[in-house]
């Protein structure tokens, strides 16, 4: 799996295959990308997968590159915790607009 730098991406034009916005409680989202045969997590300076605190955080760093195909992805630890099935092996991805204004 790749690292993209965060400081590698800002400011520089990039031309991402897909994007991928993982959901988390507390308004946490983490991004996946897709760039030819790369793909990986965007991490932070400090080596950590890089947090970004709303959608509208995402698309606006993001606004400089070109994205092919987006999606958001939603994980929750409550579902079998309030009775309901364990979740799927396969999660569900939905389309996910980097347009802006959003």
């Amino acid at each position: 799996m790749h690292k993209f730098l965060f400081t590698q991406i800002e400011g520089k034009p990039l031309n991402i295959d897909y994007l991928e916005v993982q959901s988390y409680e507390m308004n946490v989202y983490l991004v996946y990308l897709t760039v030819g045969d790369k793909s990986g997590m965007v991490y932070d300076k400090q080596d950590r997968p890089m947090r970004f605190f709303s959608t509208g955080q995402i698309r606006e760093v993001f606004s400089h590159c070109s994205v092919q195909q987006a999606v958001m992805k939603h994980d929750s630890p409550y579902d079998e915790m309030i009775g309901n099935p364990p979740k799927s092996a396969e999660q569900m991805a939905l389309p996910f607009s980097m347009q802006l204004p959003y």
